[in-house]
């Protein structure tokens, strides 16, 4: 196996050293480069970062919830997955049916006030308990609009159609490889202003060569510290998956960065990332019974050989 992980810490290393000061809609500030690109061979491991420890489950099971075409909370709480809770926590906090404590701003509050920490957290376990126990409360707050999944998996057209992105570039990779229209979107200018999070990976196309499938992500908005290394590991996997149903092997991940940033209550951690000294990448299993993508559960995906540092945590900016 080899290192994967240099492209990712030299991304951070120049942020650091070239970054713009940036205000942004969360009002936390960042350090930010605009267009930035990184390559991985995907033949020579799975790049999931060894300098921190990143959580395996959260990104198999927010990729399998995309592939499923679900944009409710629901299926992410039933396998522990909170990354997507804060916003749909907030849709709920602003409706007219919410009767708690002040909710206002919570994401900053909480990090800056320690006894409101405790109340949002608690209200925010209260919701997710809801979200799992309650049909009719999951239906109204859990669902986050038209996010990834149902960009992938059915897009609306104005004529009341559905297209499927997913099998339909599944069928042309099996039946058109040297296409240049191998092409999901997620960027739906109408759709943008209900979305609780408009896409962050707006765009990718694959690429077939000598039995090889590629991926290039452009990714308008990239949180460097916490999403970007799940962004990478998670269309990682997807190359695997759909090189599995095509009879592909596995080539490179192109992630085209636009807004690449480091919010500014993430330089420490960072700092402390690139004091350490990466490793060989982990390996990734497929349950070889497993052909469909849209037949895999979280037990037909496995990462082997991953021994990473320890995670690093940091504020998500809401």
């Amino acid at each position: 196996m080899a290192i994967l992980e240099q492209p990712y810490l030299q991304l951070i290393n120049d942020i650091l050293e070239k970054g713009h000061l940036k205000g942004d809609r969360t009002g936390t500030g960042t350090h930010s480069l605009f267009g930035y690109q990184m390559r991985f061979d995907l033949s020579k491991g799975f790049p999931l970062l060894t300098t921190k420890k990143v959580a395996f489950g959260l990104i198999k099971s927010e990729l399998l919830w995309f592939l499923r075409g679900d944009t409710n909370i629901r299926f992410l709480l039933q396998h522990k997955n909170h990354i997507w809770d804060e916003w749909a926590f907030k849709k709920w906090v602003e409706s007219s049916e919410y009767t708690g404590p002040d909710m206002a701003d919570f994401g900053h509050r909480a990090l800056n006030d320690p006894a409101f920490k405790k109340v949002y957290l608690k209200e925010k376990k209260r919701f997710c308990q809801r979200i799992l126990a309650d049909d009719t409360f999951s239906q109204k707050y859990g669902n986050l609009g038209d996010v990834y999944g149902a960009q992938w998996r059915h897009w609306k057209t104005r004529d009341g159609q559905v297209i499927d992105q997913i099998q339909n570039v599944i069928d042309d990779i099996k039946n058109k490889p040297n296409s240049r229209r191998l092409i999901v979107t997620a960027w739906n200018p109408e759709d943008v202003p209900q979305s609780a999070l408009p896409p962050c990976h707006t765009l990718f196309q694959f690429y077939v060569i000598d039995g090889k499938l590629s991926c290039q992500l452009y990714q308008r908005s990239a949180d460097v510290f916490l999403g970007v290394p799940f962004n990478i590991a998670s269309y990682a996997l997807l190359v695997h998956l759909i090189a599995r149903e095509t009879g592909l092997e596995v080539g490179e991940f192109v992630h085209t960065l636009g807004d690449a940033h480091i919010y500014n209550n993430h330089i420490e951690q960072v700092k402390t990332q690139l004091a350490r000294e990466p490793k060989d990448a982990p390996t990734i299993w497929l349950n070889p019974e497993k052909k469909s993508v849209f037949d895999f559960e979280m037990e037909d995906i496995k990462i082997q050989g991953y021994d990473p540092a320890p995670s690093i945590k940091a504020p998500v900016a809401v």
